[in-house]
């Protein structure tokens, strides 16, 4: 019987203690009145949706200002980078409310590394995107350069959250993460609020639109909220051991 790899990490992160990983909540949540119901939580406002902007920035903790790139490229709309950084700039007054500068989903290198040199703020009220297609390298040396954190991007071959090849991925970037840094840096996960209950990965946040899109079915959203921001991450990375698959393909 095969072992899977991804157990194996599992059961090695979970020695390790829970990292207190921050949940932002992806919005605009409808109505109004249930958001209202969320005080208290961390929020993610897409400069496609800006909607809830205000309110959450009244009620929440902290306010993650994402620059609608994804919900763009989805849709096929054209993007407007000075029309976000004048959406972005009054926002960004609050201490706890940070960006993601803007990127281009499927662009390279150059483009997405042209466009953070035409950042207007301070580099500690941003954290941008290092797409999983592009090279350990970038993601190397955007840990480096922007002191509050780097954002994971699924993308590419990679694009699929949780499949085999994105595990691969992930795993080869916190390999190397670990070797040079002596204590975990700032790493969010774009989507990824569910790879917190994979336990393995030492993200420090994550966000996800789960709560906005299905609060209608449970009937719960407060007790979704609750339940998301209780499932931690491990507070370092265990690196692997072998270059095998993460999940057995039987």
């Amino acid at each position: 019987m095969r072992v899977c790899l991804l157990r194996r990490i599992l059961s090695k992160s979970v020695n390790l203690g829970a990292a207190l990983t921050i949940h932002y909540h992806g919005t605009p949540i409808t109505p109004r009145s249930v958001l209202e119901t969320l005080a208290g939580a961390c929020f993610c406002v897409s400069f496609a949706s800006p909607n809830d902007c205000r309110r959450v920035h009244e009620i929440g903790q902290s306010v993650m200002l994402d620059n609608g790139a994804f919900s763009l490229w989805r849709s096929g709309r054209p993007t407007d980078w000075p029309r976000f950084y004048g959406w972005a700039a009054p926002w960004l007054d609050f201490t706890t409310t940070w960006a993601v500068p803007p990127d281009v989903i499927d662009g390279d290198e150059a483009a997405n590394d042209a466009l953070l040199t035409q950042w207007p703020f301070p580099r500690h009220k941003a954290r941008p995107v290092w797409h999983l297609h592009e090279s350990l390298d970038r993601m190397e040396r955007l840990v480096d350069e922007w002191p509050a954190g780097v954002c994971f991007g699924s993308s590419g071959e990679f694009a699929v959250v949780g499949s085999p090849a994105w595990h691969r991925r992930i795993g080869e970037a916190w390999d190397l993460l670990a070797a040079r840094h002596h204590h975990t840096p700032w790493i969010h996960m774009l989507r990824g609020l569910r790879v917190c209950r994979m336990g393995a990965y030492p993200f420090a946040s994550c966000d996800s639109t789960d709560v906005a899109r299905n609060h209608n079915v449970t009937g719960h959203p407060r007790l979704m909220v609750e339940e998301w921001d209780s499932v931690q991450c491990p507070g370092r990375w265990v690196p692997t051991e072998t270059n095998q698959p993460l999940f057995d393909i039987a």
